[in-house]
């Protein structure tokens, strides 16, 4: 199991065409800092998209006489709220895969300690699990549900 190591307050330059490797030391800096700017960017994505979710609701204020209309007003807001939820949520483990860049452990299981493969950590920045461990949980889920 490799330890994790805490980030240092370097610059460091990242290529617009890297793309983090398993031929190359798991979580150097400049695969840490890619990852940062990954979960950065995706967070602001998320950020903007509530923004713009929440003036479409306050800009939303049409009556509705048909109640048809009214019922379908309401499963639209319904559904912009849920959405809404879940990417609060969302920025809720994107602070934490930042938090863990901080301290080093990004990019490590939470259950094994072993490194998380570049490729997972690329598709879903916010993983903690490896592939491994995430398939072992996943079995085990269905087995006490069946």
């Amino acid at each position: 199991m490799a330890k994790p190591q805490s980030t240092s307050k370097k610059s460091v330059i990242v290529p617009a065409n890297y793309v983090p490797g398993d031929d190359e030391k798991f979580m150097n800096d400049r695969m840490r800092e890619y990852f940062r700017r990954r979960l950065l960017n995706w967070k602001e994505e998320i950020s903007a998209q509530t923004r713009d979710t929440v003036e479409y609701l306050q800009g939303e204020r049409v009556n509705h006489p048909d109640p048809t209309d009214v019922a379908t007003y309401n499963a639209d807001r319904q559904l912009e709220l849920r959405t809404k939820d879940r990417l609060r949520k969302l920025v809720r483990k994107i602070d934490k895969a930042l938090v863990r860049i901080e301290d080093g452990s990004y990019g490590y299981c939470e259950e094994t300690g072993d490194p998380i493969s570049p490729r997972r950590l690329d598709a879903r920045p916010i993983a903690t699990l490896s592939l491994e461990a995430q398939e072992m949980h996943e079995r085990g889920e269905r087995m006490r549900a069946g």
